[in-house]
Formats: structure tokens, sequence, C-alpha cells
């Protein structure tokens, strides 16, 4: 596996599990590719930021308050 393969399915990997054969294939490989690793770790970092500035689910769009009409602000169209 090449290191465009490794990223490929690293990035696949955020979106569904990996098969069987694609996770044995990229954890070789991340297992002597330093350059995969490091970008690994990048990818579960903007993973992790990305859900912790999610709005929970439970919070339905009506309860959140519109901001207060200003007199001198023209109407939305």
């Amino acid at each position: 596996m090449n290191c465009k393969h490794a990223a490929w399915l690293m990035s696949l990997r955020q979106d569904r599990p990996l098969k069987l054969g694609e996770n044995l294939g990229l954890r070789l490989h991340l297992s002597y590719c330093p350059g995969c690793r490091a970008y690994r770790q990048q990818l579960d970092f903007l993973q992790r930021a990305c859900r912790a500035f999610t709005p929970p689910e439970s919070t339905p769009p009506e309860s959140i308050e519109a901001p207060p009409a200003d007199s001198d602000t023209p109407p939305s169209r």
C-alpha cells in the first residue's frame, strides 16, 4: 500500500468503518510510515475539534432565539 491509498483509507474511515482487509492493510502501512501516522493524528484532531463545536442534535432549531430586530437595519428579503 502506498501513502496515497493509506490517506484515502484514513479519510474513508472518518465516514464508515473499514472492512477487515482495509483495516489490516492500513495498520500495516501505519506501522512503518511516520508521515501517514502524523496525517492520521491530524485527521483525528480535526474530527474531535469538529465534534466539539457541533451543537447537540437534541436542540431543535425553533428553540434558538433570533437576534433582536434593529430599526437601523433594513428588513431581510
